[in-house]
């Protein structure tokens, strides 16, 4: 399917369609894709149980149109806002949405910016977006971006992967996961689940969500890394019982 996001870029997905009216979307994480064995292991679970699920690549990644950009917190969450909306129009009610790593912070600032989705499924998402960044770009990214405007990234054979320009480097510093949570609506039911083992991002950041997200359950995964290679079945079932719980309570409430 594709569906074109507010720039008219076009975002590239696929529908895991089931009888159900309910659907789920499932953002990926940092220069990944929709067909991130995470991203198609937890489609698969939940059409199993008869949910409906949408993955999609966010604008600049995999099939989906615009350029890849370091930053784009905001902007991706807008993407999905544009998915949302265009499932909203039809047969379906999108109830829940789910990221992993870098998608893991794309769902929270969706929820703390729009507010009309009340199932959220945070995976190895980062609290504090300041860190981790010396571990890609070196630890005088700063001064190397303001004297050349941005930072190349090689990979191992010494080609250009991606360029992270100061305006993306800056949109990242300036995405504040604790300021956005605390204005999630408490009536929104957060799940975030981390690896105890997570190579990337520390364990910690879970906690630190746990903290500050009015409804929030936290689940680890013992030895599970960032991702998740020797956990996927743990991960899944956690996810697919929390949502099917979240749903069930949906529905005895608006009884």
């Amino acid at each position: 399917m594709i569906i074109p996001n507010k720039h008219g870029e076009k975002l590239v997905g696929l529908l895991h369609e089931t009888e159900s009216k309910e659907i789920v979307i499932l953002c990926h994480g940092f220069r990944s894709r929709k067909d991130y064995n995470t991203m198609t292991n937890l489609a698969a679970a939940l059409e199993i149980e008869g949910i409906s699920v949408f993955r999609f690549d966010f604008a600049g990644n995999g099939e989906s149109e615009g350029s890849f950009q370091y930053g784009n917190y905001y902007r991706e969450a807008d993407d999905l806002h544009a998915v949302i909306q265009h499932f909203s129009g039809e047969s379906h009610v999108v109830s829940a949405i789910l990221g992993h790593s870098k998608g893991g912070n794309v769902v929270l600032l969706y929820a703390s910016k729009y507010q009309d989705i009340r199932i959220v499924v945070n995976i190895s998402g980062r609290y504090d977006l300041k860190r981790g960044i010396a571990e890609r770009l070196g630890e005088d990214f700063m001064e190397i971006i303001k004297k050349d405007g941005h930072i190349d990234v090689k990979n191992k054979t010494g080609g250009i992967e991606y360029r992270v320009t100061e305006e993306a480097l800056m949109d990242r510093l300036r995405t504040d996961m604790h300021e956005a949570c605390l204005k999630i609506d408490k009536e929104c039911r957060v799940l975030t689940v981390h690896g105890s083992a997570d190579e990337i991002i520390s364990v910690e950041d879970a906690l630190e969500f746990a903290k500050v997200i009015p409804n929030h359950q936290l689940h680890i995964i013992e030895g599970a890394n960032h991702g998740y290679t020797s956990h996927q079945t743990e991960l899944a079932s956690s996810i697919v019982k929390f949502i099917k719980s979240a749903l069930e309570q949906d529905k005895v409430s608006s009884k």
